[in-house]
């Protein structure tokens, strides 16, 4: 994986902590935090290992209307 956050520029092959690991019918989901505070899931399967969702750093300003 050669991508990194895009709130802060860390490398998203080093995650700053694992929160949980699951096992699936094709690899792994992992949720992890960057340094930043910004959460990840990622899929890791034979065919490497992909971001896919990512939330905002701690402390960023919501978006006007969204209550999440």
């Amino acid at each position: 994986m050669t991508s990194v956050c895009p709130h802060c520029g860390w490398p998203d092959d080093q995650p700053f902590a694992v929160l949980s690991q699951h096992r699936t019918g094709t690899g792994m989901t992992v949720w992890s935090r960057c340094v930043c505070g910004s959460t990840q899931v990622r899929e890791i399967g034979v065919a490497g290992t992909r971001v896919v969702s990512r939330g905002r750093p701690t402390g960023a300003p919501r978006t006007p209307g969204c209550n999440a």
